[in-house]
């Protein structure tokens, strides 16, 4: 059996769920406008070269977590779903999913974006393991930080052993399929790395060393 590992944004997703959600939140007033996009713009940028500080980034995106009721919050959550994530998934590569379902591997997403808003799209894509960064909640709220350690660069590996070793596996074939150069620690480690419209970083990797790229 081969465990197969997905990236979600930009790689099953046409486009950033984590990215959206706070332009989601700007666009219906729930945040101020001009300050969500400058912030969401500046630590874009530092993802794209490699070096976001996850933690500063997190402590800003879990802000609106903590100033509003939880039905609140799933109630713009399920709106965001529908209206920005399901167009993602109609225009991504879920398709990449099904040949592991065929083959009957072990299936998991693994991805930087919290668990707030991933969870009920790895739901929706019908995958039932998620590792995601997550978001603390303690006695019914969230409380803006993150628990454990965050599912990021090198944070993926560390979490995926740890997968591996709570749920006694240890898998003959593995595959990863990313767009990111974020998660060269990851791809580097599985059997298959599978660079998936990759940024012009892990192309550029990619190419040298002849791994598989779909675009």
């Amino acid at each position: 059996m081969a465990l197969a590992l997905f990236d979600l944004d930009n790689t099953l997703l046409n486009g950033d769920s984590d990215h959206s959600w706070g332009m989601y939140l700007a666009e219906i007033g729930a945040v101020d406008a001009e300050l969500q996009r400058s912030k969401q713009d500046y630590f874009y940028q530092q993802y794209l070269a490699g070096e976001l500080n996850i933690y500063q980034f997190c402590e800003f995106q879990f802000s609106i977590l903590t100033q509003h009721p939880l039905e609140q919050l799933r109630s713009w959550r399920a709106d965001f779903l529908n209206k920005v994530i399901e167009p993602m998934i109609i225009s991504g590569k879920a398709n990449l999913l099904e040949k592991h379902r065929d083959a009957g591997d072990d299936i998991l997403i693994i991805t930087a974006t919290n668990d707030f808003v991933t969870a009920p799209i790895a739901e929706r894509l019908g995958v039932t393991t998620l590792l995601a960064t997550q978001a603390e909640f303690i006695d019914g709220a969230y409380t803006g930080k993150i628990a454990g350690t965050p599912c990021y660069q090198s944070g993926k590996v560390t979490r995926l052993n740890a997968w591996l070793e709570e749920h006694d596996k240890k898998f003959e074939d593995s595959y990863f399929y990313s767009d990111s150069i974020n998660d060269l620690p990851l791809l580097e480690l599985v059997d298959t790395p599978i660079a998936v419209t990759p940024d012009d970083k892990l192309r550029a990797h990619a190419n040298q060393l002849n791994w598989q790229i779909i675009d």
